[in-house]
C-alpha cells in the first residue's frame, strides 16, 4: 500500500478525531494511480475532493502533488502509475508576491 500524506493546510477542513486531532494525516491507501490515490482519499475524506481537484477532474492550482518527492508536472494527468510502497504528498502551493 502507498503511503498518501495530506499537510496541515487540507487537514484543517477535516473535524478532529480521536485518532488524528489535526496537523499532518498520514494514511496507507491502496492505488495504482495518483487518481486512485487521490480517490481512495476522496472515500475517506469526502470534502477534500473540492480542495483537492478542479470541476474538470484537474488537481487545482494552488495545490502540490508530489509522487516520491517528484512534482506532479501535468495536474491534469492523474493516471501516473505509482509504486506499491510510493508516497504521495499532497499540500497547497503557495503563490503571489
Amino acid at each position: 500500500m502507498a503511503r498518501v500524506v495530506l499537510a496541515p493546510a487540507l487537514t484543517r477542513w477535516l473535524p478532529p478525531t480521536e485518532g488524528h486531532p489535526g496537523g499532518e494525516l498520514c494514511m496507507q491507501l491502496a492505488g495504482g494511480s495518483v487518481g486512485e490515490l487521490l480517490q481512495a482519499v476522496f472515500a475517506r475524506h469526502p470534502v477534500l475532493r473540492g480542495y483537492v481537484l478542479d470541476e474538470h477532474g484537474a488537481v487545482r492550482h494552488h495545490v502540490a502533488v508530489f509522487v516520491d518527492g517528484q512534482c506532479l508536472r501535468d495536474k491534469r494527468d492523474l493516471a501516473q502509475t505509482v509504486g506499491e510502497d510510493a508516497e504521495l504528498y499532497v499540500m497547497q502551493a503557495l503563490s503571489g508576491g
